[in-house]
């Protein structure tokens, strides 16, 4: 069956077809061939008006087994390529995003729920990796080191795993895909992305501007593959021993299950997990500063940022002053069609969001949470997708359940501490996450200590900016529950690479290490 668009606001419709996305897809291809698409069909409901946009056939398994097999044959002839080659692919790739910045940024908007700015931001993401990943692929750099025994040389190098399994949630549709993509393919590895089933279209998109880019440079068939379908198709590339390295961003509950499988095969995964996100308000802030930080961090992508704010550790002597003007910034706050650029805040995923986000202010209530803004599910004009709700604000205290779990909608805690700078990082400590975190201080003492071995246990920590949006220079990912993973900046390149010790002896005699005597 192929993708039918069935319906659109205004020019939206064009917008998919710009972006490729037209009655003769399907939802898996190995680059710029589409298979026929012969498992379960995924429709694709937008959250922002309930309408079908799409309906897309998935892959079975025979289908998933020739994807794999076109990626192996790629695979082999793509390695061989220059590093420096294979980034020159990126860096086309980089300016095809450009070109196509507003239509993709939009159909991110429509299909996830996101703001039309984030949607816009999300692009710019896969931009800036593509940058990142041009510069990188001539700075693939091993070491040298020395060696013990006379006439020796020893040094390391990198080299790529194979086939990168890359599974992504719907909160980044195209974003999350291109931090691992333009990283694996410089370094020589091909990828096989599994995308959300509730952003099928979006991959579509990306797919249809890589093939371009891939066709001018006569990039070999399997580089770039996508297979859309549900849970079995993660499962099957959990359990796949062909694919070395698996990439997966989404609950900690589906990370476990992808990390057990990977780890029973002796495979690597790189996971990307929940979090339960604080942000600490010092009696030293700058709290106009602070509040901006606060409120997007809490409310953006309507709370659905793996780093989005759930916590705020605000000391006694500002708790009442912040909260005040916490409480009047939420009265701004404007809920809405997110492709009108005047609205903050969009709708949930879907219904089954909506659901949970029912249910943890419920567990708040009953827990002693005193809610001091109002939630509650939206109706009637504008919000027939039963998906938009009111962000909430809720008193609470560190030790409640449900304020050590991570609830995916707009719902933040208040917390208070009275004592000095490690109270408040204890309190944030204390949970099973650990993404991101962030203090607001204009002290220099705290916020180093925040910083130090024995500050936050979190993989990003900020001072005066909020726990969200994080840089692509950066290496993105946390510790506990988070997974570990690291993605994006930095050296985070590793990950997607074999690393290979090499000792050459240009002497005449055969020494052994440790001085060991063999004498024939």
């Amino acid at each position: 069956m192929s993708t039918t668009l069935t319906a659109a606001p205004g020019r939206l419709t064009e917008i998919l077809r710009n972006l490729g996305v037209n009655e003769t897809n399907s939802g898996v291809s190995t680059g710029q061939v589409w298979l026929e698409g012969s498992g379960a069909v995924l429709e694709s409901h937008s959250p922002v008006d309930g309408a079908l946009i799409g309906a897309v056939r998935s892959a079975d398994k025979s289908e998933y087994e020739q994807v794999i097999a076109t990626a192996q044959r790629g695979f082999a002839e793509w390695r061989a390529w220059p590093a420096p080659k294979r980034g020159e692919v990126v860096r086309q790739l980089g300016e095809e995003l450009r070109k196509h910045k507003a239509d993709l940024g939009k159909l991110v908007s429509y299909e996830m729920g996101k703001s039309y700015q984030e949607g816009l931001g999300e692009v710019q993401e896969m931009i800036d990796i593509c940058d990142f990943a041009v510069g990188l692929s001539r700075q693939l750099h091993g070491l040298t080191m020395h060696s013990e025994r006379p006439d020796h040389r020893m040094y390391e190098q990198w080299h790529p795993f194979g086939l990168v399994g890359v599974i992504t949630a719907f909160n980044f549709p195209v974003a999350v895909w291109s931090w691992n993509t333009a990283l694996a393919w410089v370094c020589g590895d091909v990828t096989l992305w599994k995308p959300s089933e509730k952003t099928p279209l979006c991959s579509i998109a990306c797919q249809h501007i890589t093939a371009e880019v891939f066709k001018r440079n006569g990039v070999p068939e399997g580089v770039s593959c996508i297979v859309n379908g549900g849970r079995e198709v993660g499962e099957w590339m959990s359990q796949d021993g062909r694919i070395p390295l698996v990439s997966a961003t989404g609950s900690t509950r589906m990370g476990k299950a992808v990390g057990a499988a990977v780890g029973e095969r002796l495979g690597r995964s790189l996971l990307e997990l929940g979090g339960n996100n604080a942000i600490i308000i010092s009696d030293k802030a700058d709290l106009d500063m602070a509040l901006i930080g606060c409120v997007f961090g809490a409310v953006g992508t309507a709370g659905q940022r793996c780093t989005s704010t759930r916590r705020l550790i605000i000391h006694d002597k500002v708790y009442d002053a912040f909260k005040q003007k916490l409480v009047n910034a939420y009265k701004q706050l404007r809920i809405g069609d997110p492709l009108n650029e005047q609205n903050h805040v969009g709708p949930l995923i879907d219904t089954a969001a909506v659901r949970m986000y029912e249910h943890a202010l419920q567990a708040a209530k009953q827990q002693g949470g005193r809610i001091l803004v109002e939630g509650g599910v939206l109706n009637g004009a504008g919000f027939e997708s039963g998906c938009y709700v009111k962000p909430a604000v809720v008193e609470a205290t560190p030790d409640m359940a449900i304020v050590q779990e991570e609830t995916f909608a707009p719902i933040l805690y208040l917390l208070r501490y009275s004592g000095d700078v490690h109270e408040a990082i204890a309190i944030q400590n204390n949970v099973k996450q650990g993404l991101s975190s962030a203090i607001m201080t204009l002290d220099l003492r705290e916020a180093e200590r925040f910083l130090c071995a024995a500050g936050s246990d979190c993989g990003i920590a900020n001072v005066n900016i909020g726990t969200s949006g994080a840089e692509i220079g950066g290496a993105f990912g946390g510790e506990k529950e988070t997974g570990g993973g690291r993605e994006s900046g930095s050296d985070a390149w590793k990950a997607y690479m074999r690393r290979q010790t090499n000792t050459i002896n240009y002497g005449t005699k055969l020494p052994l290490a440790q001085g060991i005597k063999f004498d024939l």
